[in-house]
């Protein structure tokens, strides 16, 4: 078999499983089964290419394409003439709703600072949204925490006044984007959410208390970070220290400063970090107390109400 589509090698997979499959299950058997040797083709997402040929044969030729959509999540594919040969409730998997805590996003600022602080030496700063140009505010645009990591306790001072002169970076500048618990209901939002809030900065991550031990969700977290280069974080509400840094996230050498400028304009808080930021360089000294404050671990178990 040579010179198949896209269209094709979906086709022939889901009759040879006999199973619905999201795109990235497809290609990944036609990986390892000899079916992507026979495309002309395969681009740098080919997972994508095989989705958006089925939609497209799904919306133009409803009555004739073999495909059908099975309501789940992620998004599954399944043969129409094998639909007979399995139970409905067995293709569709309900939607893991995130549960109802006592706490809310803002309580777990204090639990990041302090991860960030002990175990990535970053010093973050809280961005109060309401601050904001109400005319012009977009929940799209601030980071719930913005965070910066210096090396003037780890470097010479003859190094630090070499990068100075010759304008090299000295600082990481991160955005922290916290959700109280993240699942398939809301990862596409709360992701997405993560990468507009971060395209100023040179790390971006998602952070949230709860995160999905599903397994399908964890693969396509996996591959959302990978493709996007946002970093994941878990935090612990019952052991601070036990907060972990599921996937690191990819570094951008450059920032966005228009969105930087647009930060500065509408949130004095994002201002103020800005100077903070500038001014501690310069003078080769961190101002701890102007960042947020870091509590002892014991302190942040009663702040946070389970």
């Amino acid at each position: 078999m040579k010179n198949i589509t896209f269209l094709q090698l979906a086709e022939g997979i889901l009759s040879e499983t006999k199973k619905p499959m999201t795109t990235e299950e497809i290609w990944h058997y036609a990986e390892n089964n000899g079916w992507s040797q026979n495309l002309n083709s395969k681009g740098k997402t080919p997972w994508a290419s095989i989705g958006a040929q089925i939609y497209i044969s799904m919306r133009d030729k409803p009555k004739n394409t073999p495909f059908v959509h099975i309501d789940s999540k992620p998004t599954k594919f399944f043969l129409k003439e094998l639909m007979d040969s399995v139970s409905i409730s067995d293709l569709s998997k309900e939607i893991e709703q995130p549960q109802k805590t006592k706490y809310n996003e803002r309580d777990l600022h204090p639990l990041l600072a302090y991860y960030a602080h002990t175990y990535l030496r970053i010093y973050t700063k809280t961005i109060y949204h309401e601050k904001s140009a109400k005319k012009t505010y977009t929940q799209w645009l601030h980071p719930d925490l913005v965070g910066v990591s210096f090396p003037i306790n780890e470097w010479e001072q003859e190094t630090l006044n070499l990068g100075t002169a010759l304008g090299s970076p000295l600082v990481k500048l991160y955005s922290f984007e916290i959700k109280k618990e993240i699942t398939f209901a809301n990862l596409r939002q709360s992701f997405f959410q993560a990468v507009s809030n971060s395209s100023w900065a040179n790390e971006g991550y998602l952070v949230a208390a709860k995160i999905s031990e599903n397994e399908e969700f964890y693969n396509e977290l996996r591959r959302l970070s990978s493709a996007f280069g946002i970093g994941i974080i878990r935090l612990n509400i019952d052991d601070p220290d036990a907060s972990e840094t599921i996937f690191a996230a990819k570094f951008k050498a450059d920032m966005d400063w228009e969105t930087i400028n647009k930060l500065c304009k509408e949130n004095p808080d994002f201002k103020k970090f800005t100077i903070r930021v500038k001014n501690d360089l310069t003078n080769k000294e961190i101002i701890t107390s102007l960042y947020d404050k870091i509590y002892e671990r014991d302190q942040l178990l009663s702040m946070i109400k389970k």
